[in-house]
């Protein structure tokens, strides 16, 4: 008689090593594309503005289309899909490096570089929820710092290629780098069996200060939950903020008059952008490491908190250079960890079964924030011609979003687990 012979348990630190490197992989095309516009501009004899439509269609492919591709992922399994999104990732690219005309460039690097990056960043964050119940704001704030941090290694080799090579052979390559690398680390990549994980985690209860649920929802059924919609509108309100300052830094640092301000001996507007990619990757593992010890909401009041404050001094001292560059630091530190904090929040209330496709919804809140913080706040400084009522809607989102997460997140949470009784901190029952 046959006898099935069990896989050994796979080492989880491995699931999350390869979800880094996966989305260190995918992040170039969102933190390098500024490297290209002016030489897509002359080459495809197009304006900066019509350039630049091909940037708002891989957000709004990668946020918008999150739910479709986590369902995918969830149903066809990590692997092939992750391995199709960093093809589709490179191929985004190579198409781009052949594109003849701006609608090339539109369907090369905006939508396939959306769909790919977008299949990868949503399936790599529902792994990392799955493999590490007791470590879920750290694990998930690893891999999302891998994101903020991977364009680190290429933005100078890219930058080097486009001034030496041109554009085109600077895409054909870096893209076939970027799909062999998030291919071969999609290789690696799994769901966990329940006796993958530690014993500790199995059998005991949670070491950290969260619970969840031992019910994995639906979509269909999280959907109908008002607690998802307060989550929705809280990060659609903190993902308004920081796109704000990512997408008009340059903008308002120039009507602040710090813009070629030199600090340090270094211009001022480049160096805050250093400081911020730095701040903006450490606080995704920090942050989610604080909220699995004293957690979600504790964690999400201090860190929100922070940029409304952070944010209030830096209008308020917005002509000095040196606070303008310090202060932009510890706004970034303070909106960061929204990508680990959401993710996590989430998967502790509707449980892990189908936490790829349910991060796909709540994803789509940054789209809404992309859109926001981006056309919508300069029409505000347009019809204003100030940033101070730009700065002071997005203060009040950032401390409206602090109050509601002590104040009603935490109370909903803990009635909504507590009325369907699913509050069991063991979480193995999430894995049958």
């Amino acid at each position: 008689m046959a006898t099935t012979v069990q896989a050994p348990p796979v080492n989880r630190w491995w699931q999350l090593f390869f979800g880094v490197v996966a989305m260190m992989a995918i992040s170039s095309p969102q933190y390098v594309w500024a490297l290209f516009t002016t030489d897509l501009t002359k080459n495809l004899g197009a304006t900066l503005p019509e350039v630049q439509v091909t940037f708002a269609i891989l957000i709004v492919a990668q946020t918008f289309l999150s739910p479709f591709q986590g369902y995918l992922i969830d149903k066809f399994g990590p692997r092939s899909l992750l391995s199709v999104g960093a093809i589709l990732t490179a191929l985004s690219w190579v198409l781009a490096s052949m594109a003849t005309g701006i609608w090339g460039l539109y369907l090369s690097y905006g939508l396939l570089g959306g769909v790919g990056t977008g299949i990868i960043y949503v399936g790599v964050i529902g792994l990392m929820v799955q493999w590490f119940p007791d470590r879920r704001g750290f694990a998930v704030g690893m891999v999302a710092a891998g994101y903020g941090f991977g364009a680190i290694l290429t933005t100078f080799a890219i930058s080097h290629g486009v001034r030496t090579s041109g554009v085109s052979s600077t895409l054909m390559l870096f893209g076939a780098i970027i799909g062999v690398v998030g291919f071969l680390a999609a290789q690696g990549m799994r769901r966990p069996r329940p006796d993958d994980l530690p014993v500790a985690v199995r059998n005991a209860k949670l070491v950290n200060a969260n619970r969840e649920s031992a019910h994995g929802y639906r979509s269909s059924e999280m959907l109908k939950k008002p607690v998802f919609w307060l989550l929705f509108i809280m990060m659609t309100m903190m993902s308004t903020s920081g796109l704000m300052v990512i997408s008009q830094m340059g903008a308002f640092a120039k009507d602040f008059g710090v813009h070629d301000a030199m600090v340090f001996g270094m211009a001022a507007l480049p160096l805050a952008l250093t400081i911020d990619r730095f701040a903006n990757g450490l606080t995704r593992p920090f942050f989610g490491w604080v909220s699995d010890k004293i957690g979600r909401e504790n964690t999400m009041f201090i860190a929100f908190g922070m940029e409304g404050i952070a944010m209030t001094l830096w209008l308020m001292t917005s002509s000095n250079p040196v606070l303008f560059i310090l202060l932009s630091g510890v706004v970034f530190f303070g909106w960061g960890e929204i990508f680990s904090l959401f993710p996590s929040t989430l998967t502790d209330t509707f449980g892990t079964k189908h936490a790829t496709t349910n991060y796909g919804f709540l994803y789509m809140a940054q789209g809404v924030g992309s859109v926001l913080g981006g056309p919508l706040a300069a029409l505000m400084h347009d019809a204003t011609a100030s940033w101070t009522p730009v700065f002071a809607t997005v203060i009040c989102m950032d401390l409206t979003t602090a109050v509601l997460a002590i104040v009603l997140l935490k109370p909903m949470r803990r009635k909504f687990l507590s009325a369907s009784k699913e509050h069991a901190a063991d979480v193995a029952p999430a894995y049958k």
